[in-house]
């Protein structure tokens, strides 16, 4: 079964939208990240894929009440990522109940710091998430491009025990465009890692290409955000076509 990972940008407390990771093309859908997720878990989400992007700009946790409130008070199975730099990061996160945490730019910059955390939290609960610029990964809030691509980095960590990677073609996110289906299921062929499709969703017809995938693939989930946002279908009509 493909996972439906309904999406929450968090930025100076708001749900927001970026369009390509630029930070000055933002579209805010509303004030309260905790009221964005518990309508969501209103339509049947199981999941939030919950994004601080101040963290990603700069290594802070400004929205961590609102993510905990999120799981304790819905509880939903979340996941988080921005901003997590360091062990203690991730345990900060953890130990408060959030499912799992998204590792970004730390699996380009720090790979060993990476592989620690997996070892000491283990492969379900520190998840890759990687965004490709031309098949290169991008990091730091996609402001910088590294010289290692998706599939190089992906089989770094699957030795080291990864088990889920959210991969982003920064191209297509914010866009509408469709999912980079053909760059998704290279990545799930090559690490046989479980990818969780990002960016670019633009309809159930997406979300279907994505299900078909999934049968020939490590492909395992879908991300989706501004699709929701902006009134193409809703959380109860994608959930249908997952399942």
């Amino acid at each position: 079964m493909v996972q439906l990972y309904p999406a929450i940008d968090m930025k100076d407390g708001k749900c927001v939208r970026l369009y390509q990771g630029d930070y000055d093309q933002q579209t805010i859908y509303g004030d309260s990240p905790f009221e964005m997720a518990k309508s969501f878990v209103e339509q049947g989400a199981d999941w939030i894929h919950l994004v601080d992007l101040d963290g990603a700009k700069d290594g802070t946790k400004p929205h961590a009440d609102e993510v905990v409130k999120i799981k304790q008070e819905l509880g939903i199975s979340v996941q988080i990522g921005g901003g997590i730099r360091s062990l203690e990061d991730a345990a900060f996160y953890l130990d408060k109940g959030i499912d799992r945490v998204i590792i970004g730019s730390l699996a380009v910059k720090e790979p060993e710091l990476v592989e620690e955390m997996l070892s000491k939290f283990g492969g379900d609960r520190i998840v890759l998430g990687l965004d490709a610029k031309d098949g290169f990964v991008a990091t730091h809030g996609w402001l910088e491009t590294s010289e290692l691509t998706a599939v190089e980095v992906g089989n770094r960590f699957a030795k080291a025990g990864a088990k889920h990677i959210v991969f982003t073609d920064i191209a297509m996110d914010g866009t509408l465009a469709g999912p980079n289906l053909e760059a998704t299921k290279t990545l799930a062929k090559e690490t046989g890692l479980n990818v969780i499709v990002s960016g670019g969703i633009s309809s159930l017809d997406d979300i279907r290409a994505v299900k078909a995938a999934a049968k020939e693939s490590t492909i395992a989930g879908v991300i989706v955000g501004k699709a929701i946002y902006s009134g193409r279908f809703t959380v109860a009509q994608a959930k249908e076509v997952v399942q």
